[in-house]
């Protein structure tokens, strides 16, 4: 439970006041990952509910996308900003991590995170139209399991990074662990709470198989670049995962 709070607190700005000192083996919070995804998908999910009873579909799917942001100080955001910078600088490899370092916002960037924050909101109010708001719950449990594979057997490009705590610390016992509480997360809710029907549930479970598949291939692009992954990277693979789980969704469930 300690290590649960102390990776709740280090991925997210939900104001806990707990303060257990040094944790030498705070990189094994890796497992909680996805939980901690889970708190931020119960509290986005209650706000799109609160906020479909007063406001149109579109509004409530804006204030989904908002809540996020400010659960997690927009920290992932950042990451995906400053990865779309670098790698897509065509620079150098050195050039490239000076660039993730860099505060200010480039066109790279700024494209980036326009068209994430317009895709996540477009499909939200899709589903929500649809009455299928359920998404939003699994969606940053989702994204925070497929943050994991990009931490197993990999390594950082530098000596000192805020994500070099985790990079390259994932076991493949931390994985099948995580794996194993999300998928009984998502089909309990999805049977006895949320009511999904199986198609729902097969959609939401399979989704973990698509996003693994899509950090594989994401992490071997980066590799490409910079040889390596770092804290940004980590922030960009959050993100991206989310789009590419609310979009495979959609195919998968409407098409």
């Amino acid at each position: 439970m300690k290590r649960f709070i102390l990776t709740l607190q280090f991925l997210t700005k939900i104001p806990i006041k707990y303060n257990s000192g040094f944790d030498e083996e705070f990189h094994k919070g890796i497992v909680y990952f996805p939980l901690v995804g889970f708190v931020v998908g119960v509290i986005t999910f209650l706000v799109g509910m609160l906020s479909q009873n007063i406001f149109p579909g579109l509004v409530t799917s804006v204030l989904i996308v908002l809540a996020e942001v400010l659960l997690t100080g927009g920290l992932h955001i950042d990451g995906l900003g400053d990865t779309f910078d670098a790698l897509y600088s065509y620079r150098d490899k050195e050039k490239m991590l000076e660039i993730m370092k860099d505060s200010r916002l480039g066109t790279n960037s700024l494209l980036a995170i326009v068209f994430l924050v317009i895709l996540k909101i477009g499909f939200i109010y899709s589903f929500i139209e649809a009455n299928m708001m359920w998404i939003v719950l699994f969606m940053p449990m989702a994204s925070r399991f497929a943050v994991i594979w990009i931490t197993y057997k990999t390594e950082s490009p530098r000596e000192k990074g805020m994500g070099n705590v985790f990079i390259g610390k994932a076991t493949l016992s931390m994985i099948i662990t995580a794996l194993l509480y999300s998928t009984v997360i998502i089909f309990v809710l999805g049977r006895w709470t949320l009511m999904l029907n199986n198609f729902e549930i097969v959609g939401a479970l399979t989704s973990l198989a698509v996003l693994i598949i899509f950090v594989e291939l994401f992490k071997r692009h980066v590799y490409s670049k910079i040889d390596g992954i770092t804290g940004d990277i980590l922030g960009c693979t959050i993100e991206l995962s989310e789009v590419v789980y609310i979009i495979f969704l959609y195919v998968f469930l409407f098409l």
